[in-house]
């Protein structure tokens, strides 16, 4: 800790967003970031803790205090060294992760946490602004070739890995570019998609081989592939989504969140969508489902493309600004969250149950919704049960309904079925401890195997399964 009083003289800042009525306009990313001087200032809060929780709860294990304190002491290059030791895409956590660390930061106990996303984004940008992050070029080379499935963030902290192990990696993806979830699934306002390709050209100049256009189960036979391969990761992620099983589900001008945000994102990205395909909130009464941060996607991508109104359902009861008995510190706490999307412009209705959808001429114009509350557990697992609350039911305006109720498992119909690996209970394709599924040499890691999650526990587990099929093609590994 290079400045012991550090979290006493100086208060949390943040950067905070561009002003509303310029990002609104546009997709470039609303976060600003701190001039250089003050992200030293925030560094010197870091109080490098004998027992740092941030580290715990970090999934990548980000060894934060000490790339604080390299912060503070303006030692730049050094930070860009130990965060990339730990973390393969900073620059990816550091715009969408939602600090998990911060949560558990120690000085968050009675003061506001240190800064530690944000510091995170400006070391790892300093790194690429001044030529510090370069491939690095594996020269031992094992003649083992690898199939990575899934381009998303699983896969590409697989194959990063892998490649940088000497294996000879081919990342397939079934959509135009690499990059998945990221690309496609996360609106620029957040990431934009230059970053991904910054990372991808590097990744390819240190060897990977990237496949794009190739469904992998469909123009790629299974059985090719287990042909062709010394061994096979399954990182597709978990894109079968949940829905909505009511009446009225039937009508036009209903969608799935993810083909709603795919849309927007090739759209932004220059490219075209079809005509009768275009899923567009412009002029537009629009509903979305589904209170996370999926959601909230939907609601700045809704709003910057015009929509006449935009009201964010949530069936759980509004969280409350502050830890409660049932959050203890460091545990991540389930508060009320005001994303940059929802200062855009948002009416937010939360403990409420979708009844049913009505409408004419084939298309969805009205949504039916009722108060619910949750009462005491009734059943052996101790869930509480949801109850309809009588005489509360309403109605909301609705020409363009959004799905945002989160995803269940990975899609089953095609590679899955083909490779015939095990599904566990919950739909996921199941794995031992060290990654592998039920068939040999053929692994998962991410949100195929681990169920929707976080993009940093995605990177975890393709890391984490790197390192076990390093193990299992050479029988020891030296992967971190």
């Amino acid at each position: 800790m290079g400045h012991e009083k550090g979290f006493l003289e100086k208060k949390r800042e943040t950067a905070g967003y561009r002003p509303l009525e310029e990002r609104i306009k546009d997709y470039r990313e609303v976060e600003k970031m701190l001039p250089k001087e003050k992200l030293q200032e925030q560094g010197s809060r870091c109080m490098d803790c004998g027992v740092p929780f941030c580290h715990y709860a970090c999934p990548v294990g980000n060894v934060i205090p000490d790339w604080n304190d390299l912060v503070f002491r303006g030692q730049w290059a050094k930070a860009v060294e130990v965060l990339s030791a730990a973390n393969n895409f900073p620059e990816f956590t550091g715009r969408i992760c939602p600090a998990l660390c911060e949560a558990a930061c120690v000085v968050g106990i009675a003061d506001d946490p240190v800064t530690i996303r944000q510091n995170e984004i400006a070391i790892i940008e300093w790194g690429f602004q001044n030529g510090v992050i370069k491939p690095f070029i594996q020269e031992n080379k094992t003649g083992k070739r690898v199939a990575v499935v899934g381009s998303g963030p699983a896969g590409m902290s697989c194959a990063q890995q892998l490649t940088r192990a000497g294996h000879d990696v081919t990342l397939f993806e079934a959509d135009d570019k690499a990059g998945g979830i990221l690309r496609y699934g996360i609106p620029d306002f957040k990431l934009e998609k230059w970053v991904i390709d910054r990372r991808l050209d590097l990744m390819k100049k240190e060897g990977l081989k990237i496949e794009s256009n190739i469904c992998v189960g469909k123009d790629y036979p299974a059985q090719r592939l287990l042909k062709s391969f010394d061994a096979i990761c399954l990182a597709m992620g978990a894109r079968q989504p949940r829905d909505l099983k009511v009446e009225g589900r039937e009508f036009g001008g209903i969608h799935f969140a993810m083909d709603y945000l795919i849309h927007s994102n090739k759209r932004a990205g220059g490219m075209k969508i079809p005509e009768g395909a275009l899923i567009d909130a412009k002029g537009k009464d629009v509903v979305v489902i589904g209170g996370g941060d999926t959601g909230a996607d939907c609601v700045g991508t809704a709003n910057r493309q015009g929509a006449k109104s935009v009201t964010q359902l949530e069936v759980l009861p509004k969280p409350p600004l502050c830890r409660t008995k049932d959050m203890p510190w460091p545990a991540y706490p389930k508060l009320l969250k005001t994303s940059s999307s929802h200062e855009e412009g948002c009416r937010r209705i939360w403990s409420v149950t979708t009844k049913k959808l009505t409408g004419s001429g084939g298309r969805v114009e009205k949504v039916h919704i009722a108060e619910v509350e949750f009462v005491p557990p009734k059943d052996k697992a101790g869930r509480p049960q949801m109850r309809e609350i009588p005489g509360t039911e309403t109605e909301l305006k609705a020409d363009l309904v959004i799905l945002a109720m989160g995803f269940v498992h990975p899609v089953h119909v095609g590679l899955v079925k083909e490779l015939g690996v095990a599904i566990g209970p919950s739909g996921n394709i199941y794995i031992e401890n060290n990654f592998m599924t039920s068939v040999k040499k053929v692994f998962s890691a991410g949100d195929a195997s681990r169920g929707a999650s976080l993009a940093v526990w995605a990177m975890f587990d393709g890391r984490a399964a790197a390192k076990e099929i390093d193990r299992y093609l050479m029988g020891s590994t030296n992967l971190p």
